[in-house]
């Protein structure tokens, strides 16, 4: 079954691409291509070794893969001006570029080559990112100029695409493989972005300016939004579907182009949704991906030709995106980590329901969420505590670690080897630094997947702390982005809304409770961004913006809702005279002031 990469493009060709004029009918008859048929040796005239491991073998087509002959896994290729190309130095050696693997397996998937690499320092061929570059800003005079009805429609196909069940599922499939979450949890980041792909099909209104006539005589002003060029995205590994949905469409709705750089660990799930748009009829170059890590991303901040930067990460990149953004005069908006705490009155919430919510916030896509619950304060007598505590810890235990693909899983990998080491190295100086572990998740193995990052819930319990003294226990004060649970107790809950205060970060907070009162004092008190009562995650539907605020985030415009809008357009103001008679006092030498003499 050895065979050519030109015979697995004339099995491509064989489906008449070219023949098929039906946007909707091209993406579907894409969709169906099954590459169980294609792995890696397919394209390679060289038979694999039989001693080296066999390339991954995928459930779906992915064209955006291209194998060299002298590469064992595929490159990852850009989406340029509508179509996909390959990186631009087919001789890269494997070690320049960064490898792309599975976390339930360790095992290689693809390479990421950097899109900002040249061929060579003399070389005159633009790199990838200048190309992707150069195709959004030649596209934009047109896309700008087009109707925002017209815009919005093609966004109204896209999300009605999106809602096919098939097409989530193959989504989810690449986010599952590459980000190792569930494939129930993999449907949710796909679901929730999608929700953002509909909002953005009613922006006219948000777009919306102001006018106000007779100003004076025959004097009227009205502002308008206008879109501001080519704009860039940055997206996570945590979220490969709805971070990009709350970047990309929001900012073709309102007239830019786009150049998204997603995750080098996460990128399938972008190149998909690229492509889909790209089928459904969005012109050459509005939407381009490239790939690659911080030269690509230093590259995006200080192109001229980017307006905006749109980043959602760990505090270190969004704090160096936000800086080198903006001292190239680009627009930022970067959300960053968080800890976010929940607070439950142990008098009055609902037990039961509670600890299976707190359970599914804290562990839940292996706690690699930003709006995941990291802490949890136990409002009342620390001896009642520790009943509440005996009880997540056994509704945790219920949680089945596995690969994200087998049934009944609940938690999967941690995204890299480097992550599960952090979260096991922070988990042991907390407890060398006084902490209990109630529930260890370290050297959890899995059956089929023993060489998978895999971390089980775990539990930290700080016992009483006083609100009046900094808590410096690692478990409380590193963001871990693991499966990793602190637990508090204080005796009241101005001590909780205090301590939650007194955390630099602020994306979101909850309260359990069934006190209307309690309830009333902590969204009013407290200072974090998000706020759920009795709602673990309080993550805003897009008709509102997500919220997130203090260390959590940089730049002042959040991400989607009116707040997306304001972030990707700026006012123009218009102001005419339009005098009937002739010879009318059309302005002088000294300041015009209106109604004085």
């Amino acid at each position: 079954f050895f065979l050519c990469q030109s015979n697995y493009s004339l099995t491509r060709n064989h489906i008449n691409i070219n023949s098929i004029t039906n946007p909707m009918m091209l993406a579907t008859r894409l969709r169906s291509i099954r590459s169980n048929l294609v792995t890696a040796a397919a394209f390679s005239t060289q038979p694999i070794d039989s001693n080296d491991s066999p390339p991954h073998r995928f459930k779906y087509d992915a064209p955006w893969l291209h194998y060299y002959t002298n590469h064992k896994h595929p490159d990852v290729m850009n989406f340029i001006n509508g179509s996909f190309q390959h990186p631009n130095d087919a001789n890269m050696k494997i070690s320049d570029n960064i490898e792309c693997s599975d976390p339930s397996t360790n095992k290689v998937l693809s390479y990421i080559p950097e899109s900002s690499s040249k061929q060579d320092d003399a070389s005159t061929t633009p790199s990838s990112l200048e190309q992707a570059i150069a195709a959004a800003k030649g596209a934009y005079p047109s896309w700008s100029s087009t109707p925002v009805q017209t815009r919005q429609r093609l966004l109204l196909e896209y999300a009605h695409f999106l809602h096919k069940k098939e097409v989530r599922e193959e989504i989810a499939y690449w986010i599952t493989l590459e980000n190792g979450k569930t494939m129930a949890d993999a449907m949710g980041d796909v679901w929730r972005g999608l929700e953002v792909v509909e909002a953005a099909t009613r922006v006219g209104n948000d777009m919306m300016g102001d006018s106000l006539q007779n100003l004076s005589s025959g004097l009227d002003t009205i502002s308008y939004r206008v879109p501001l060029g080519v704009c860039a995205g940055i997206a996570p590994f945590n979220f490969p579907a709805m971070i990009p949905l709350w970047m990309a469409p929001l900012s073709l709705a309102t007239g830019n182009t786009y150049v998204l750089k997603p995750s080098e660990k996460t990128p399938s799930a972008s190149m998909l949704l690229a492509s889909y748009l790209n089928d459904l009829g969005l012109p050459p170059g509005v939407l381009n991906v490239v790939n690659g890590s911080r030269d690509t991303v230093d590259g995006l901040l200080t192109h001229p030709d980017i307006k905006a930067i749109s980043f959602v990460g760990s505090n270190s990149a969004g704090e160096h995106i936000h800086d080198v953004g903006s001292k190239n005069g680009k627009r930022v908006q970067a959300n960053l980590g968080a800890k976010n705490h929940a607070t439950i009155l142990m008098d009055d919430a609902d037990r039961a329901s509670t600890i299976k919510a707190i359970v599914g916030a804290a562990f839940g896509a292996a706690g690699q969420r930003c709006m995941a619950l990291s802490v949890v304060i136990l409002v009342g007598d620390l001896s009642v505590s520790q009943g509440w505590v005996d009880e997540v810890v056994e509704e945790a235990k219920k949680l089945k670690v596995g690969n994200g693909f087998q049934e009944g899983v609940d938690v999967g990998p941690l995204i890299s080897k480097e992550a599960i080491e952090r979260a096991e190295g922070i988990i042991q100086s907390s407890i060398d630094e006084g902490a209990i572990c109630r529930l260890d998740g370290r050297g959890v193995v899995v059956d089929g997947f023993e060489d998978g990052h895999f971390l089980g819930p775990t539990l930290i319990d700080l016992n009483c702390v006083n609100s009046n003294e900094p808590i410096t226990n690692p478990a409380y004060t590193e963001e871990i982005f693991a499966p990793v649970l602190t637990i508090l107790t204080v005796p009241t809950l101005d001590d909780a809304i205090k301590i939650t205060n007194n955390n630099p970060y602020g994306n979101g907070c909850a309260l359990f409770t069934s006190s209307g009162a309690a309830a009333r004092k902590y969204q009013f008190e407290i200072e974090a961004g998000q706020v759920g009562i009795n709602v673990p995650i309080p993550v805003p539907l897009p008709f509102f913006s997500f919220t997130g605020n203090k260390a959590s985030i940089r730049g002042d415009v959040n991400f989607y809702g009116k707040s997306g809008v304001n972030f990707f357009t700026q006012l123009k103001t218009v102001t005419s005279n339009w005098q009937y008679q002739k010879g009318a006092d059309l302005g002088g030498v000294t300041m015009p002031v209106v109604g004085k003499k």
